[in-house]
């Protein structure tokens, strides 16, 4: 075995780090494509795509327009787009979601290349609940089932629903939140797969068979086919899972899952996750097993993606897909043009309320990672973030010839150091390493801020506890997303650096 051949013997999971849950995929081809939800964070949905199911790269977001996802001032933390859909038929992409903000509800997008532009959302009034998934009968009827779990038949062109919804098999007896359904025709019988058990510790995924899309539904008799519940493996809240078959017959899972680091209870602070599992058929059911960290490579060569640049330059008229915002990104708030070379935020206003900071940020990925950037707050203030929702985020600011460090954890919000710096541009700094384990009351990691000295030399100003930026403190359904932000004034950042292979200092 040749030293490549050994280097992929096992493979990374999760295939997509950071906050890229409920994920769903299709296959056309030799190509595959992969959404995920996106929350409060504009553009939503982000797309991915691979040719080995290992190696993804981010090809666009489908809701890259504000016609496409409206999410209000009012739209807090958590809520947004949920669980999407995407499905191939008849030469089309459809990819269906729930925007849980106001007035929004079940949409549905078609086009014809993954990477976009995706169409004007088609409005799905007669579509209740969430997590919708898109099937199509023999006949060519167009199935919605949601969460519940329930299905009716949709006219898919003008959203329109035929009939009356009707119930469908919801899981094991007393199973909490029956939910994310994926309808598939596998052979001679119809599956239907479910999560179940909630989306924490107790998160499951079962499956039942029918010889009709619509019922009744046999469960598999080996139910849940994949939970780690109970146990102390490293991967846990394994869930939300959706299956592909790939070109040599064998069958593949998407399911997301989290990685929680330190002591009681655990912390995951990169959100949920995609992870990738085989999967075999015995007697006509699928057996899953264990959600690894590492799994054994598919059978055929395997394609890498070009690695993402350490360091983005904002050369380019448009940013990148990777860089997301709360709720909205106008123009005149965020740009590459105004100065070229350079990203421009302007806050909303000067007020401590975290909606008025405009904020841009790419989710954080890896456990351990070093970030920096050169900030110029000659006409503002503003700086580096770390963000898991309103209430949850650190942050180390310039403004005035001073640095500051700050921290919001629930209705605390304080001031933990700060330091007087020349005037003019400064690199902010941050180094995000793990914490070691001393006993049950350990966080996850530590998160230390500091400043670039001219001689490259960096200078710490405080360090904090990463479990107050976890769901298991905030609660909610997302991960940390690290990036700039402009809270008063105009704010301009020359470059941002987010390198995931550096040494952290663990004692």
């Amino acid at each position: 075995m040749s030293e490549n051949q050994l280097s992929e013997a096992l493979v990374a999971n999760p295939i997509i780090p950071g906050l890229h849950p409920d994920p769903s995929v299709c296959r056309v081809g030799d190509d595959y494509y992969l959404v995920c939800s996106s929350f409060e964070y504009f553009p939503g949905v982000p797309v991915f795509h691979s040719r080995d199911l290992v190696h993804w790269r981010q090809i666009g977001n489908a809701l890259d327009r504000p016609g496409q996802l409206r999410l209000t001032t009012d739209t807090p933390s958590s809520a947004g787009i949920y669980a999407p859909t995407l499905r191939h038929h008849d030469g089309r992409f459809w990819l269906i979601v729930t925007n849980v903000a106001k007035g929004e509800g079940n949409l549905l997008f078609t086009a014809t290349d993954p990477a976009g532009p995706w169409s004007d959302p088609v409005r799905l009034s007669g579509i209740k609940g969430i997590d919708p998934d898109l099937a199509w009968d023999e006949d060519g009827i167009c199935l919605c089932t949601t969460a519940g779990v329930s299905q009716v038949r949709l006219d898919p062109s003008t959203g329109e629903t035929l009939g009356e919804p009707r119930p469908l098999w919801s899981g094991g007896v007393d199973a909490m939140a029956p939910e994310a359904p994926h309808l598939y025709r596998i052979g001679a019988y119809w599956y239907l797969l479910i999560a179940e058990g909630g989306t924490e510790r107790g998160h499951a995924v079962s499956i039942a068979r029918g010889t009709s899309p619509s019922g009744p539904f046999e469960p598999c008799p080996h139910n849940p086919v994949v939970t780690h519940r109970g146990t102390n493996r490293p991967v846990q809240n394994t869930g939300h899972a959706d299956l592909v078959q790939a070109p040599d017959g064998s069958w593949w899972m998407v399911l997301l899952a989290v990685r929680p680091r330190g002591g009681t209870p655990g912390w995951h602070v990169l959100g949920r996750e995609t992870f990738l599992a085989p999967v075999e058929w015995v007697d006509g059911w699928p057996v899953v097993g264990e959600v690894p960290s590492e799994l054994p490579a598919p059978a055929w060569p395997l394609v890498p993606q070009p690695a993402e640049p350490v360091r983005d330059d904002f050369d380019l008229t448009e940013l990148r897909p990777q860089w997301i915002s709360v709720r909205d990104r106008p123009v005149e708030h965020c740009t590459t043009k105004e100065r070229a070379g350079w990203l421009t935020l302007r806050a909303r206003g000067a007020s401590l309320d975290e909606r008025d900071v405009v904020f841009v940020g790419r989710r954080q990925q890896h456990l351990t990672c070093a970030v920096r950037t050169r900030v110029d707050p000659a006409e503002g203030r503003g700086g580096l973030a770390v963000r898991l929702d309103e209430e949850h985020h650190y942050e180390i600011e310039a403004s005035d010839g001073e640095v500051r460090l700050l921290a919001r954890m629930g209705p605390l919000r304080t001031v933990v150091a700060s330091r007087s710096v020349p005037a003019g541009p400064v690199v902010l700094g941050l180094r995000v390493s793990p914490t070691p384990a001393r006993d049950a009351r350990t966080g996850p990691d530590t998160l230390t801020f500091g400043v670039e000295e001219p001689d490259g030399t960096f200078t710490e100003l405080g360090a904090l506890d990463g479990r107050y930026l976890s769901t298991e403190v905030a609660g909610g359904f997302t991960g940390r997303v690290i990036g700039l932000y402009a809270a008063a004034g105009t704010v301009h950042f020359d470059w941002f650096d987010y390198e995931s292979d550096y040494e952290p200092h663990v004692s």
